[in-house]
């Protein structure tokens, strides 16, 4: 039995996954700089709305997204070629995306989540900054992470599969 259409519906679902994460984290990056225009109280009561179910959303797509990936170097490995490369890097920046988020933005999440929303603590402002600065350097590594898998997946489509004598 051929491994190729498993690991084209890996490389779909790869894309898929690794695409509706990083577009998600650009929405909620769109979102939290349109919130420094407002102040503690509508930042703290929009972040209790955020902290809701988008933790969830995050979870649901980044995590298939990184086993996918990882499944498609995996059977990589052997190539060393361009779509392999491009593979892994995206690999790679999602294992930063997701090491970010486990040191950085969790732990502020968590925090953020037991704040009363009509006293927030008078240093919210530099927790939303580094909140949001660790955001950025996670959402870049995801789009960018898109990007590459774009890249393979175009370049496998342009070399041909393997059954097609390419």
């Amino acid at each position: 039995m051929s491994k190729e259409p498993l690991l084209r519906a890996a490389r779909f679902l790869s894309l898929t996954f690794v695409g509706l994460f990083a577009g998600f984290l650009v929405g909620v990056l769109v979102l939290e700089s349109s919130l420094r225009h407002y102040d503690r109280f509508v930042y703290a009561q929009v972040r209790k709305v955020e902290l809701d179910r988008l933790d969830t959303l995050a979870s649901a797509t980044l995590i298939p997204a990184l086993i996918t990936t990882a499944l498609l170097v995996i059977s990589a490995v052997r190539a060393r070629d361009r779509v392999f490369r491009l593979t892994l890097a995206a690999l790679v920046l999602l294992v930063t995306v997701f090491v970010t988020t486990l040191i950085f933005n969790l732990p502020i999440n968590g925090d953020q989540a037991g704040w009363d929303v009509t006293a927030p603590p008078a240093d919210w402002a530099s927790i939303r900054d580094r909140w949001q600065l660790w955001h950025a350097v996670r959402t870049g590594a995801a789009v960018l992470a898109f990007g590459l898998l774009g890249a393979a997946a175009m370049s496998r489509t342009s070399a041909g599969s393997p059954s097609s004598g390419h």
